[in-house]
């Protein structure tokens, strides 16, 4: 039986996590949270390039994966090739859709709502240029939607008129009000879709990469023979993290629940 390790910094890699399972239902899908370091996209490129490839190594040699997914757009645009240096086994990371979105677009304008870091790298200018060469983008970096979205998740009520405040401002402008694809380039940014999807204008679409993420996992994952067992989800951040994250992490199916700290 395959095992796949998705990884994320905090609950947004579940919706990756939960494609991954629709795709493939036979696999044992584990989950690991960098709970202890989250939120990743208002940390600076340094302190990501300094724990990501450590920690996923550690995480690897710990789930014994067939194939580590980097379900985090933060942590792939900035060290996925540092990170598959580190790792023994395939590495399938999450980039923006802009690909996609450049192909379906109607008025040649794209949003693309991720979080600040994601919005800054270089990465996404280098998307840009070979995917949507002739059309124009417009970025939005909200820190807010990521805390947003892990509070629901933790079934936690939130206000939706935080997720328009946060949202509204991509369409700002002439140019921002042509806008008919939205990016969901973070991959907390689905737990919310609906109130993201309420905060814009009503002929916007929403797309996003987890149905992408899942089919590349599956066509460069080994085929394996090994026994099957229950999932597993990894946290980092000690015994109280555990214990926050374990009502949001036992709806996706996790029960047996393992503290890494590095």
């Amino acid at each position: 039986m395959t095992r796949a390790l998705v990884f994320d910094s905090g609950m947004g890699g579940l919706t990756i996590a939960d494609e991954l399972r629709r795709a493939a239902p036979d696999w044992v899908v584990d989950y690991a949270a960098d709970s202890g370091f989250f939120p990743y996209g208002v940390k600076t490129d340094a302190e990501l390039r300094a724990r990501l490839p450590g920690l996923c190594a550690a995480l690897v040699d710990r789930a014994k994966p067939d194939v580590l997914v980097i379900a985090c757009n933060t942590a792939s645009t900035l060290s996925l090739g540092d990170i598959r240096a580190q790792v023994k086994v395939p590495v399938v990371g999450t980039v923006p859709a802009i690909k996609p979105a450049a192909e379906q677009t109607r008025t040649g304008i794209i949003g693309i709502l991720a979080t600040p870091g994601t919005v800054r790298r270089a990465y996404l200018d280098e998307l840009e240029r070979k995917y949507a060469d002739g059309k124009t983008v417009i970025r939005r970096g909200s820190a807010g939607l990521v805390d947003i979205a892990e509070r629901k998740v933790r079934g936690q009520s939130i206000d939706q008129e935080q997720v328009t405040y946060a949202v509204k401002p991509l369409f700002d402008g002439l140019q921002g009000q042509l806008i008919d694809i939205v990016v969901l380039a973070c991959t907390h940014f689905p737990l919310i879709r609906d109130e993201i999807q309420a905060a814009c204008p009503p002929h916007v679409r929403l797309i996003d990469t987890g149905e992408a993420v899942a089919r590349q996992a599956i066509k460069v994952a080994p085929k394996t023979e090994r026994s099957a067992r229950e999932a597993v989800a990894y946290v980092t951040g000690g015994a109280a993290n555990r214990a926050a994250m374990a009502p949001a992490l036992g709806r996706f199916c996790y029960v047996t629940i393992e503290v890494v700290d590095l």
